[in-house]
């Protein structure tokens, strides 16, 4: 689908903390991707200058005819989850009929978003750029990466009888109509469990998802946010899931 055949407000989410090295980058992609696009960086107050630089891209691209670039500054870094939950919150605001969510590591090629925008725009409510999907890739990952990337998404689609193989993934659309009725403002997780709590929420409200695959290629400037943290709060947060589903499947024979 061509950029011009796509009628629905479409507005990028992208959190941010200390990505000096890689915004306007990212930026400039999108933009070449989705000119029509709106882009919403949300920073968590980066003590490298992030912001700074989104508000120069900002003022010195207003008169280009392309979507304007916007930056929601946030006081302190306090999750991803936080900043996802701040960012469609405004882009819903702006009058967003699909949010766009990718990372700002240039992790996720912006030559995929006419794909993920055109499976919602012609009638998906949700879909997810996919390193396991059939087609789906990763690049310049250590095995044991890979391996704990791999098992994540298999234990979260096992234990939570998801139909999708990448759970966990950073970079999807959503309708603005089934992100509202997922009621994702009460989503609790704060790393990146939140993608599989969000993933987990739209399945269970009956969303048609499509994966595209995709290339990941990890990044080359800055430092990943992954820790050990980060792993364990996905990992209880699955446990936790499957207990609430049993509980609510139990409520329901009674």
């Amino acid at each position: 689908m061509s950029q011009a055949l796509f009628t629905r407000e479409i507005v990028v989410v992208i959190p941010t903390y200390n990505e000096a090295g890689n915004i306007e980058k990212v930026l400039n992609g999108v933009r070449a991707a989705l000119p029509q696009a709106r882009l919403l960086v949300v920073d968590d107050n980066s003590p490298d200058g992030t912001a700074d630089i989104v508000e120069r891209y900002q003022s010195s691209h207003q008169t280009d005819g392309l979507g304007e670039v916007s930056v929601l500054r946030r006081s302190a870094k306090t999750g991803l989850g936080a900043a996802y939950r701040a960012g469609f919150t405004t882009a819903l605001s702006m009058g967003a009929e699909i949010c766009v969510q990718m990372d700002a590591d240039l992790s996720h090629d912006p030559m995929y978003l006419p794909a993920i925008v055109s499976a919602v725009e012609m009638g998906a409510d949700a879909a997810l750029g996919s390193r396991y999907t059939p087609g789906g890739q990763i690049d310049n990952w250590p095995p044991l990466r890979r391996f704990l990337s791999r098992w994540g998404n298999r234990f979260a689609a096992g234990m939570l009888g998801l139909a999708i193989n990448d759970a966990t993934s950073g970079y999807r659309a959503y309708s603005a109509l089934v992100l509202q009725k997922m009621d994702f403002a009460t989503v609790q997780a704060e790393g990146y469990g939140f993608q599989i709590e969000m993933t987990h929420r739209a399945v269970r409200s009956g969303a048609r998802m499509i994966e595209v695959p995709i290339l990941f290629t990890d990044r080359i400037v800055g430092e990943s946010k992954l820790n050990h943290h980060i792993i364990g709060e996905a990992f209880t947060l699955v446990t936790q899931l499957w207990f609430r589903d049993r509980l609510w499947h139990r409520r329901r024979r009674r």
